[in-house]
């Protein structure tokens, strides 16, 4: 075999063997990054059931508080301001 070829052997399977390596490392990048956002969605859907049950809880005390105590609605008033005398 002559010099050249052997180099170009040589300079192919360098290639070759660095294009494997990056390949590799690359999947290994997305798989990770993958994982993190299913990690991330379980960690959403946590906290959203979270705020779901403290809504709930919420929306019973208020209506618990609505049979004890007398409430009055006050968006059915009369938004406008009260009217000054001499006005």
């Amino acid at each position: 075999m002559s010099r050249a070829s052997k180099l170009t052997l040589v300079g192919t399977s360098l290639f070759a063997v660095g294009t494997i390596i990056l390949v590799h490392y690359q999947q290994q990048s997305e798989k990770e990054a993958m994982h993190a956002g299913v990690i991330r969605d379980m960690e959403q859907q946590r906290i959203k059931r979270e705020r779901q049950l403290d809504f709930e809880q919420q929306k019973l005390l208020e209506e618990e508080y609505k049979k004890i105590q007398s409430v009055r609605d006050s968006t059915a008033d009369d938004d406008s301001p009260p009217k000054l005398p001499g006005s």
